[in-house]
């Protein structure tokens, strides 16, 4: 069963922002995980919340897509960007805390 794919606050706005090749490879990677597979780079972000993972695309920089998809309803799209340092900034970290806080908040189930 394929999960449908929800984007929260700006995030879809961030994916079409990033350029072609790693916007592309980050659509087919949210579709291996709306089919229930893992992404094929992937890493837990315990820093924004359990289940919390991001996928990790490689392409003349780096680029990450922050998503949940433990919930059975949904795979949700928190955040997606550039990653430029070694380090995520902080500021993408409290962009994915506040919109899972967001699902939290609007979606009673979702605890």
């Amino acid at each position: 069963m394929t999960k449908p794919l929800f984007f929260v606050g700006s995030a879809l706005e961030d994916l079409r922002a990033l350029p072609r090749a790693p916007r592309r490879e980050a659509g087919y990677q949210l579709d291996r995980v709306q089919s229930g597979l893992d992404p094929s780079n992937w890493k837990p972000v315990p820093t924004v919340g359990r289940g919390v993972r991001e996928i990790r695309i490689h392409y003349e920089g780096q680029y990450r897509v922050i998503y949940v998809a433990k919930f059975d309803d949904a795979v949700y799209v928190l955040h997606a960007f550039q990653k430029k340092t070694r380090k995520t900034r902080k500021q993408d970290i409290e962009i994915a805390r506040r919109r899972i806080k967001l699902i939290k908040e609007n979606e009673p189930w979702a605890t």
